[in-house]
């Protein structure tokens, strides 16, 4: 169990990690795949043992926070191999274009996150879109660098929760992106 506190409470508030959840995606880990394999074999287990929001978050901190999505780490493994964290999103917001310093799988928990992929065009001095996704409940996605530029928001209208799961230890990085993207984008798909 990992204590997390916001701006907006005195104390810290407990969240916790399915031990299912943490044993399924060591044992993936521990396999030392590649990027894309691990987010892959990651994303297969997140699919087996996903959790409910209240299995995870309090509730309160289950209600969002006007300011921007909320970011909860959850569990990090004590060698660094992994981190798993909670993202609660109020309708409308969205992180900027980036990309990540490891592999990545996400799974929606709540609501609906719409996604945007890019790809560098014009020899890296603009972004293309190259997808969008619409992800409701239950979808699971993993990708890897390169080729993981990509915005999400909350396009609906009530609380969005999702699990993410990183391949590097975001306790001592902060977080899990590597660049964010201010390029043009080029919108044709």
């Amino acid at each position: 169990m990992t204590l997390t506190s916001t701006d907006n409470l005195e104390e810290a508030i407990a969240c916790t990690c399915p031990d299912r959840l943490v044993r399924a995606v060591r044992a993936e880990v521990r396999r030392g795949l590649d990027w894309q394999q691990a987010a892959d074999d990651v994303a297969r287990a997140l699919r087996a043992n996903m959790p409910e929001p209240a299995e995870i978050l309090p509730v309160l901190l289950r209600q969002g926070d006007p300011a921007g999505y909320q970011s909860h780490l959850l569990y990090t493994e004590p060698d660094g191999t992994f981190s798993i964290s909670a993202m609660v999103w109020l309708p409308g917001q969205e992180t900027m274009i980036h990309d990540h310093v490891a592999w990545c799988v996400t799974g929606v928990l709540q609501g609906n996150e719409y996604e945007e992929i890019f790809a560098l065009a014009d020899d890296g001095r603009a972004l293309r879109l190259a997808a969008r996704n619409m992800n409701p409940p239950g979808t699971v996605s993993g990708f890897a660098p390169p080729g993981d530029i990509h915005r999400v928001r909350n396009t609906g209208d009530s609380v969005a929760i999702s699990m993410h799961i990183y391949g590097a230890d975001i306790s001592r990085l902060g977080n899990s992106i590597r660049r964010e993207y201010t390029l043009p984008v080029h919108r044709e798909l």
